[in-house]
């Protein structure tokens, strides 16, 4: 690896055109059998087909519902180990009565049924983006529609993805006013940013908290059962299980579900025959505390105590954010099965039953659940108790890796390592916050040891993002949907009533273990917000300073250079103009590459491109310059694609652009002060219309060097080879075939492209430092040079998030003063 250090300051440099440049490019789409990209009417209507009439795939939806059980539904089935406990924990002691125990449960009945039931099943799961659920997804949803994103990098051939459109393409006025103010004030932005954000982190922070609770609570049964057993003790054992929890998180949530959806039916259904089983012998009469009567019931006789005992009311449904969050590795209808003919009926028997064996028992409130089940069967459910605790453990840290992915995608998390599990579903493990929730959950375990420290702590994070959700929902009706203000401020006001409610009840605990959830979000939200806002800088100061293409073609076709053999692939965030790294790399080291092509790799505001939309191909500057843009489009879902594929599709997807282009007329700019070509949506599909005959060899060991005319590499590839035997793959080699009838300045250009991909291939990044001007605030100069300056320190380099071969890498030191 060479490293060019180069420091210069950018206070002096004039500002160019700004952000309006990437949106001044025409996308020409060459895919599809139909001649206008993506897929055509046909295969887009059967892949709709299925979400729009459910009933035509019955079985996969059955499948895909059972494997719901063990990934999204084990922390809400696991509610009733805790949730009486928590209610009448603290001042409501005092209240303990039968008329009290059939107020909890009725709270308990209509909080189940209009929060989970009513919002998340039948009106939230509707809100998907293109399959996709969560916070990331309405905000996704949010910045297609209104100009909300504040990622300066938007293109509008972005906006021709076939997966970006959705909702109404109509102009609707409702809402008019509304939008045009969010999108006015960028500070509306920046805040409605942070409330996503913060929604990420108590999701983070609830995989902390959830681990914690489940296994601390399942594993009580030991000590209820066993007088000898200290509390210490349960503690041990359960921070064992907790280790060998997260230990197992390298193998990924895809065989989870088939796995442990037995375990989370096994213990829905026990919990529901138990319930039954203490209605019909304990008090019958429960079954009239579904009215809502006993509610006002409940508060007229507890008053300020039971308002505070909402706290507790609001565990009973905890971890229904995560129904909503893992929509994609399921369906909203799959899930709606799952929930309303399973999860919910359980729960609700279960938790009538609880209530009709403590009215008539109130001594064995400390311990409900374990204290409720019959002699005869309390092992076996102490057993699936703790299996159950543990797979509701797994929804929440799968939850929390996924959020982990959407966040570096959007630019607002460091860069860290991304495992994807699943080639399919698209499942990921990151090993740094697998092993930092686990130091975490472990010190909330020892720390606390009572779960209902912890409860305080689980129920306040939970209850902040059905709030936050709830307010993004609104957001959605009105400027996705395009329904009335009157519906979206009703929707807002009704589940904002009632989650206030709760909300408030769970931050008058924050003093009492809630404090931990606000401090864990607040480190992560400023993480969060520093990196953005680092990042954004950066980009900025790459944005004012590129090099003018009229500079470029003062040079003439050699650049003032010594043009040497091969493709050199220059990184850059820029979609548009020469990065500075360019000039500050040919002015020390003047020699470059044949072949020259810019690359940006960057995220789009939807879940999932596909594999003929993600190259966007355009020229810099004439034909005999040999000068390229490519950039690479991925989803915040999408898993990135190894160097040695993408050589091969760059270099394929480049060779159809310059057959392409010949015949396009469009695509050629013949304005010469323009700052790019035109651009084109190139498929990735390697048998699609190329201008080579494609061979495939047989494996073999191969580096990104190739059939190089110089000794000297041709050694290093050789040793570099050798100590890495696990880089072998299948070549491509690229030929032109004989008597094509081409035209003749095309076919060289195709000629030189080989040749140049047979010379090896280069990767130029640059290697930033990123420092606040002199006159810079005290405060910026913290965010930036310590705060910033550390993150970036401890981060997994862009080389090796991007799975840049070290050997291929070099590297232009750069001081960007922001």
């Amino acid at each position: 690896m060479y490293q060019v250090g180069i420091h210069h300051d950018g206070d002096s440099l004039e500002h160019p055109p700004s952000l309006a440049d990437g949106g001044a490019h025409v996308s020409v789409d060459t895919v599809g059998e139909d001649g206008k990209g993506g897929q055509t009417p046909e295969g887009k209507r059967k892949t709709e087909l299925p979400s729009k009439f459910p009933f035509l795939n019955i079985s996969r939806n059955l499948v895909l519902a059972y494997q719901s059980l063990g990934v999204v539904y084990g922390d809400l089935s696991t509610s009733p180990l805790y949730v009486y406990r928590s209610v009448f924990d603290g001042k409501l002691q005092d209240h303990q009565s039968p008329e009290t125990i059939f107020g909890a449960f009725s709270l308990i009945f209509w909080t189940i049924t209009l929060i989970p039931l009513l919002k998340y099943v039948f009106i939230v799961l509707c809100a998907d983006d293109n399959g996709e659920g969560g916070s990331f997804a309405l905000y996704s949803l949010l910045c297609r529609h209104a100009k909300f994103s504040l990622l300066p990098n938007q293109q509008a051939a972005d906006e021709e993805l076939s997966s970006y459109k959705y909702g109404f393409s109509g102009r609707s006025t409702a809402g008019f006013q509304l939008k045009r103010f969010l999108e006015k004030h960028k500070k509306s932005r920046t805040v409605l940013l942070v409330i996503v954000l913060l929604a990420a982190c108590m999701v983070i922070g609830d995989g902390v908290l959830t681990p914690a609770m489940s296994v601390i609570s399942s594993m009580s049964g030991i000590q209820a059962a066993a007088d000898r057993l200290t509390h210490d003790e349960v503690v041990f054992l359960s921070c064992i299980i907790l280790v060998g929890l997260f230990a197992l998180q390298h193998s990924g949530t895809h065989r989870v579900g088939f796995l442990f959806a037995p375990i989370v039916l096994i213990w829905l259904i026990s919990i529901m025959i138990i319930g039954l089983y203490n209605t019909i012998i304990w008090n019958p009469k429960i079954v009239s505390a579904f009215s809502p009567y006993y509610i006002i019931k409940f508060f007229r006789d507890t008053g300020k105590d039971g308002w505070i005992s909402l706290g507790g009311i609001l565990l009973s449904v905890a971890g229904t954010e995560a129904m909503y969050a893992d929509l994609g590795h399921f369906s909203a209808f799959s899930m709606r099965i799952t929930f309303a003919f399973v999860v919910y009926p359980c729960l609700v028997i279960q938790y009538m039953g609880q209530a009709a064996f403590l009215s008539k028992n109130l001594d064995s409130i400390p311990n409900s659940f374990y204290s409720s089940i019959p002699d005869g069967v309390y092992w076996p459910v102490f057993v699936i108790a703790t299996l159950a605790a543990i797979v509701g453990s797994q929804s929440i840290i799968t939850a929390t890796f996924s959020i982990v992915k959407q966040c570096n995608s959007l630019g607002c998390f460091p860069r860290v390592k991304i495992v994807h599990t699943s080639k399919h579903k698209g499942q990921i493990y990151v090993p740094e916050i697998n092993w930092i929730l686990m130091i975490l959950t472990l010190a909330v375990a020892i720390g606390f040891q009572d779960t209902t420290l912890i409860g305080n702590a689980y129920g306040l994070a939970c209850m902040t993002v059905m709030f936050i959700t709830t307010f993004l929902m609104t957001l959605v009706i009105i400027f996705v949907w395009q329904r009335s203000l009157v519906f979206a401020a009703a929707f807002l006001l009704f589940f904002w009533f009632i989650e206030g409610l709760y909300l408030s009840s769970a931050a008058i605990k924050a003093p009492q273990g809630g404090w931990v959830s606000l401090l864990l979000s607040f480190i992560l939200l400023a993480i969060m917000l520093v990196w953005h806002y680092g990042t954004c800088k950066k980009y900025k100061y790459d944005l004012h300073n590129k090099v003018p293409l009229k500079w470029i073609l003062g040079l003439g076709p050699s650049l003032g250079i010594v043009r040497v053999p091969g493709i050199g692939l220059i990184y850059s965030e820029l979609v548009t103009g020469v990065p500075p790294i360019f000039s500050h790399f040919v002015t020390n080291l003047p020699a470059f590459h044949n072949v020259m092509v810019f690359v940006c790799v960057k995220s789009v505001p939807v879940p999932h491109v596909s594999s003929d939309e993600r190259f966007l191909i355009g020229r810099v500057g004439p034909r005999s310059y040999r000068m390229y843009r490519c950039i690479v489009r991925y989803g915040y879902k999408d898993a990135q694609q190894g160097t040695g594929n993408f050589e091969d599709l760059l270099i394929q997807s480049l060779a159809e652009f310059i057959q392409m282009e010949a015949v396009e007329p469009q695509l050629s700019s013949p304005d010469s002060s323009s700052l790019d070509g035109r651009m084109a949506v190139i498929s990735t599909n390697l048998q699609s219309h190329s201008p080579f005959i494609i061979d495939d060899d047989d494996f073999e060991t191969c580096s990104t060097i190739q059939s190089s005319k110089s000794l000297t590499l041709q050694s290093v590839r050789s040793f570099y080879d050798d100590g890495n035997h696990e880089n072998r793959k299948r070549r491509i080699r690229f030929n032109l075939p004989e008597n094509s009838g081409m035209d003749p300045e095309v076919r060289d250009e195709l000629i030189d492209l080989v040749q140049a991909k047979e010379s090896g291939v280069a990767y130029i990044m640059g290697h930033s430092y990123v420092k606040a001007r002199r006159l810079s605030s005290c405060w910026k100069k913290f965010v930036i040079d310590v705060a910033y300056s550390f993150l970036r320190k401890n981060c997994r380099a862009s080389a090796v998030a991007l799975n840049i071969p070290h050997i291929s890498l070099i590297e232009v030191g750069m001081i960007y003063y922001v």
